[in-house]
């Protein structure tokens, strides 16, 4: 059972496992560029949420970007059903100018494809998958309490 704010929620889909091949996707970027998995090369790190303007989010987004972001072959790339727009705008007022932020908002196929989507609410589930660079998932945290932070030490650890 998955919960948001204190209410369970329905999320659609069915969540990839450790040792999958992580489905492919197509996302828009600050830019009103689409993105897809194959535009990223390495490791990469989903850090996936329901919006960067709220408290534990932009944790989130700040914590995995300012410990990974320097690291040789890594990329972050944050998930949201945020506007671009918006996504932008917190990059910048958060001093995150390399960040990876990719948007959902349009047809919510991310959310969808990986078991994310809160039917409910219309945004994301709160998630990290740690994809290796033939995108085979190495690990993956679902939160069944959106409203807490994921385990960011047994995230990096895998990463490092």
């Amino acid at each position: 059972m998955t919960t948001f704010i204190g209410k369970e929620v329905t999320l659609v889909g069915k969540q990839p496992q450790v040792g999958e091949i992580a489905p492919d996707f197509i996302l828009m970027a600050n830019d009103l560029t689409k993105k897809s998995l194959a535009d990223f090369s390495g490791v990469k790190v989903l850090s996936i949420l329901p919006s960067v303007d709220t408290g534990i989010c932009s944790a989130q987004t700040r914590r995995f970007n300012q410990e990974l972001s320097d690291m040789e072959g890594v990329t972050v790339i944050t998930v949201s059903a945020d506007l671009p727009f918006a996504q932008a705008r917190f990059c910048g007022t958060e001093g995150l100018e390399n960040a990876i932020t990719l948007s959902d908002y349009y047809d919510h196929s991310f959310g969808k494809t990986y078991g994310l989507l809160m039917e409910e609410w219309n945004l994301l589930a709160r998630a990290v998958l740690i994809l290796d660079a033939d995108n085979k998932i190495l690990y993956t945290e679902y939160l069944e309490n959106v409203n807490e932070h994921p385990n960011y030490e047994a995230a990096l650890a895998v990463v490092k």
